[in-house]
């Protein structure tokens, strides 16, 4: 089922790069490195790198236990976000739940690509992911970083989002260009993510990058936007990890300015559209999954209640494993309805589904088992690709989310994940 960006597969309307990424943007490069971090071997620490400085913004987990790259990454932004050159990240140790001994391994990788890259280190952000509790290796980093440095080339965006793989199957990269008033900018970006995924937001890190250029001051309201429809609407397995990062990086090198309010809603509808597009990957990608399924709730009485209600159907393991087997029972759709802690009136909830090949067809009327059910219903949950459209009818508001279903083999991942 995970479908990568080799497939024909657009984005929005605008002008899609099949092989873009980080990298397509202009002045931007990437270098990359096999550290020894990961048990599975490969590549597994990458630079993203601009050749000039960028206006940053950071969007991160919401988790009270924050790993150490994060917590460094939220002051390096508060102090400097208009002189960000890179990012350095690494896989197969998350550098979380690690005291003092990880803040300082963190910003000793912020130090080593400094020096590595000839900036400074408070122009550097570090991610990581992996295994939670294990302490970063640095003996192994330093010349990963070393290494990576050397081979900084607009060529290395795929290779950056293969180095920051865990339990991925394929590595996430996107971009596309857009006009705006005074001329065309270009957006990339890379993701990773299978596992532990869920708002606000997951075990998940993306990094887009913009040659356009962004007032510093609107940067952080841009992101956070496109954030809200897209990286915080998605759910693999209802966990919210310690790493969870989304970096934008703008370094101005096309000299196209925000010119206007109309130059500002362009680009942000842009970057909602190749933030979706990454998160989709996330889930299609989903520990074990083998159905990707796209959550319309509607008829809410707020944004809020709307996707509060998306969000514990889309994290509900009984509706997840109804979906992997293909079994229509709606009354667990309607039980995490009922549990999500939304005001409803039951009697004017509605659940219908549909697929590609396949008309909606209602499950649920006015609260009750809808007597058009139909044969195509078990067809529809048989699907690789699926919709489930909940109206609740107490309001107006609406909110799309998107999941994948519980297989067995999610269970096996996990349960042999650290070893």
């Amino acid at each position: 089922m995970p479908r990568s960006n080799e497939t024909d597969h657009h984005l929005c309307e605008y002008a899609y790069q099949r092989d873009g990424s980080v990298t397509t943007p202009r002045a931007f490069s990437a270098g990359t490195a096999s550290s020894g971090l990961k048990t599975s071997g490969g590549l597994d620490l990458a630079l993203i790198v601009s050749n000039q400085d960028c206006n940053t913004a950071g969007v991160f987990t919401k988790n009270r236990l924050a790993a150490a790259p994060v917590i460094i990454c939220r002051e390096t932004l508060a102090q400097n976000p208009n002189r960000i050159r890179a990012v350095v990240a690494n896989a197969g140790v998350a550098n979380a739940c690690t005291g003092q001994a990880g803040l300082d391994s963190a910003r000793q990788m912020q130090e080593m690509s400094a020096e590595a890259l000839g900036c400074a280190p408070h122009q550097v952000l570090v991610l990581s992911t992996g295994v939670i509790g294990e302490p970063l290796d640095l003996d192994r980093v330093s010349p990963g970083i070393r290494q990576a440095a050397k081979n900084l080339s607009r060529e290395q965006g795929v290779a950056a989002a293969t180095a920051i793989m865990t339990t991925d199957k394929y590595p996430k990269h996107a971009s596309l260009g857009v006009e705006l008033s005074g001329g065309y900018v270009l957006l990339g970006g890379i993701a990773k993510g299978a596992g532990m995924i869920h708002p606000d937001m997951a075990t998940m890190l993306a990094v887009i990058t913009a040659d356009a250029n962004l007032p510093v001051n609107r940067v952080n309201d841009l992101l956070a936007g496109a954030v809200a429809t897209s990286f915080n609407c998605i759910s693999v397995d209802g966990d919210t990890s310690t790493n969870d990062s989304v970096i934008l990086m703008a370094n101005g090198a096309s000299g196209v300015e925000i010119r206007n309010e109309k130059d500002y809603e362009i680009f942000a509808d842009a970057l909602k559209c190749i933030s979706q597009e990454l998160a989709q990957m996330i889930v299609r990608d989903g520990e074990g999954a083998t159905k990707f399924v796209t959550l319309h709730v509607s008829g809410a009485r707020n944004m809020v209640d709307a996707r509060q209600v998306g969000r514990t159907v889309a994290a509900s393991p009984l509706v997840k494993t109804a979906i992997h087997g293909g079994d229509p029972n709606w009354g667990r759709i309607m039980a995490a309805i009922g549990r999500s802690g939304v005001s409803v009136d039951p009697e004017r909830i509605s659940v219908s589904v549909s697929a590609p090949s396949y008309p909606e067809s209602f499950l649920v009327e006015n609260g009750r088992g809808s007597a058009q059910s139909t044969a195509s219903i078990y067809e529809i949950f048989r699907s690789s690709e699926l919709s489930i459209e909940i109206a609740l009818g107490v309001g107006s508001a609406r909110a799309t989310l998107w999941t994948c279903d519980f297989s067995e083999e999610y269970v096996e991942i996990n349960a042999e994940y650290h070893t």
